[in-house]
């Protein structure tokens, strides 16, 4: 597999940055734009999850809910079961949280063709705390059969996202972080549902360790990827932009070249996307495998950096544990 376009400037200093869930807005307006099928709903977080731009151009296909996440789910389900493709939003930790029975039962038991996106989510939330920070949503979105998983990695990504859950016929759940990131894609770089991309791949040596990583840290396992390579060890690095169903031939590929896999995912590390790769590694070229998330923990206050640091997802922690996992 060889990596792909990025920005030629990302390994520089003061990269530009935008919210994650910026991106979701203006591919929601654009996929509005392109089929007259496409609504949306929210709860009561419009202008925080960004579908405020759709609600402006199309109030006629825009719904508010208020706070009934549960409701929210069940509409979304008779609008997609009358023929609409509905997208609807709030916090991760709300929806899919809160609401996770009606997704499971209205929506993907039945098959329809309903859009989740959970806003907010990851530890990044920083000052809203444990109670908001949804850490455990990949683990029970990935559970439910039919359920399909994307967690972008930047505003670019997660327009690409959007824009094709509109075209993908079945349930999708769209994870968002809220705090602006590295924007590291263009619009060249490639996007399709259940594709991993190699954003890093060291030059002139063997790869020795593999790190895959989703949503938004990925940049901080791009950038630990660049300082293991200047330190001599080989390395290559994978966006897994679709955490189900997962991109086997990549993980399988990147598991024959190198020696260890290290997985960064800002969620909890039992049931997320690491544990994802590790029941298929298991199964099919078991792995000497190194998990960065959060540790059976709750969230806490503080800032974004600031918890990155402390549940070990900066970019120091994954040069550690990559250099761990190779001894």
């Amino acid at each position: 597999m060889n990596t792909v376009p990025l920005d030629p400037k990302i390994f520089q200093s003061d990269v530009p940055g935008a919210p994650i869930r910026k991106g979701f807005g203006e591919g929601l307006l654009e996929a509005g734009e392109k089929d007259h099928r496409v609504v949306a709903l929210c709860a009561d977080l419009t202008e925080s999850t960004m579908m405020h731009l759709f609600r402006d151009k199309f109030p006629e296909r825009f719904v508010e809910m208020g706070i009934g996440e549960q409701s929210m789910a069940a509409v979304a389900s008779g609008l997609a079961a009358m023929g609409k493709i509905p997208f609807f939003s709030s916090y991760a930790m709300f929806s899919p949280g809160r609401n996770w029975e009606q997704i499971r039962t209205t929506i993907c038991y039945n098959h329809v063709n309903a859009k989740v996106v959970g806003s907010h989510a990851g530890i990044s939330v920083g000052p809203d705390g444990g109670t908001h920070q949804a850490i455990e949503d990949i683990a029970i979105m990935r559970v439910i059969p039919r359920m399909t998983i994307i967690a972008p990695c930047d505003s670019i990504e997660a327009k690409k996202a959007t824009l094709a859950a509109a075209q993908y016929d079945g349930p999708v759940y769209i994870r968002l972080a809220r705090e602006a990131t590295p924007v590291m894609t263009v619009p060249e770089t490639p996007f399709s549902i259940g594709k991993a991309q190699m954003f890093f791949a060291s030059e002139g040596k063997l790869a020795q360790i593999g790190i895959i990583a989703t949503g938004s840290v990925v940049y901080n396992a791009l950038m630990a990827a660049k300082r293991l390579d200047e330190k001599g060890i080989g390395v290559k690095m994978l966006n897994l932009a679709t955490v189900k169903p997962l991109d086997q031939e990549a993980v399988l590929a990147l598991a024959n070249e190198v020696e260890a896999i290290v997985t960064v995912e800002e969620h909890q590390r039992r049931g997320g996307m690491g544990s994802e790769v590790a029941e298929f590694l298991a199964r099919a070229y078991p792995t000497k495998q190194a998990f960065i998330g959060v540790d059976d923990a709750f969230g806490q206050s503080g800032t974004p950096d600031e918890l990155l640091k402390h549940y070990h997802m900066d970019i120091d922690s994954i040069v550690v544990s990559a250099e761990n996992a190779l001894r």
